[in-house]
């Protein structure tokens, strides 16, 4: 890793900013997305497997490539930078925090009613 310039904290620029602007639905709104973690990580760990080791695949067979100007230069196993693999962390812990949201001010039950959330831990 040589020395970074502006560009390179672009990819991970943009994921703080994902959470910076979502940050306030958990504090503001108390959707509690976090304080409910065991059903964020049922939530969210399915994807993070197979979109990970899609990309590895991908990777490997030379589909898919990182442009070094717009990321940290931190790889990780399998050659996949470590912005990517908090993307997808990241993008979707935002998502499910944007739907409690929506829940929450609608009154959207989403397939499941509110009281169960409330009780869920």
């Amino acid at each position: 890793m040589g020395h970074l310039t502006y560009s390179n904290w672009t990819y991970a620029a943009l994921l703080v900013g994902c959470l910076v602007v979502t940050a306030p639905l958990e504090l503001v709104l108390r959707v509690r997305v976090y304080a409910r973690w065991r059903r964020l990580l049922l939530a969210v760990l399915p994807e993070f497997v197979v979109f990970v080791c899609w990309v590895l695949y991908a990777i490997a067979q030379g589909h898919w490539r990182y442009d070094g100007r717009q990321t940290l230069g931190i790889r990780l196993p399998g050659g996949i930078p470590v912005e990517e693999v908090f993307f997808f962390l990241v993008v979707p812990v935002c998502a499910v925090l944007a739907l409690e949201a929506v829940r929450k001010v609608t009154g959207w039950d989403a397939g499941y009613p509110a009281e169960e959330a409330e009780k869920a831990p």
